[in-house]
């Protein structure tokens, strides 16, 4: 049975068994494209299990997707960038950008203070981007995703991403020159 198919069995006749055979046919695909976003082998089980549950729990609604294999794949890459958010703690981001952004300074008092400054100074311009703008810079910088993959993600073209990441670091490099 195609996707379609199977989606219509499970949403008018409440099969189990294509239920089944959706998530067989689906797995893999859904695995390897989750396992792109975040490495992590678990999270990606529990995304994608919490994703057919909440595909059989709703079946009564399936009716309403028209493209069944794009509607997974974007709610996998929904539930990915999600996670990946919820995991990037205000510490590990004050500390990613920190590593990004300064030379490994000697521990002298006065260096740490202008360090300390710089830091402060960097999160405030990450912080007034534009929200798009916003989300691109951090998805690189942050997530360490390419700009390729960002692109993919939010669905742009590959030189809006670009623009977008040439915006924040221009006002950035602005912010940081006035400061």
């Amino acid at each position: 049975m195609e996707i379609k198919e199977l989606i219509d069995s499970i949403h008018y006749n409440n099969d189990e068994s294509a239920f089944n055979e959706l998530y067989k046919l689906l797995i893999n695909g859904l695995n390897q494209f989750a396992y792109s976003f975040l490495g992590d082998k678990e999270a990606c089980e529990e995304i994608i299990n919490d994703l057919f549950v909440n595909v059989w729990t709703g079946r009564h609604k399936l009716d309403r997707i028209t493209n069944p294999k794009v509607y997974f794949y974007v709610a996998i890459k929904n539930a990915c960038l999600n996670h990946i958010r919820s995991n990037n703690s205000k510490r590990n981001r004050d500390a990613q950008l920190a590593e990004t952004y300064y030379f490994h300074l000697s521990v002298d008092p006065s260096q740490l203070l202008i360090s300390k400054e710089l830091q402060a100074g960097v999160l405030t311009a990450v912080n007034s981007l534009p929200s798009r703008c916003k989300l691109i810079f951090k998805m690189v910088k942050e997530d360490e995703l390419s700009c390729n993959e960002v692109a993919d993600i939010l669905g742009l073209s590959n030189k809006t991403v670009f623009a977008q990441l040439a915006i924040a670091l221009k006002k950035l490099d602005e912010a940081l020159g006035n400061s």
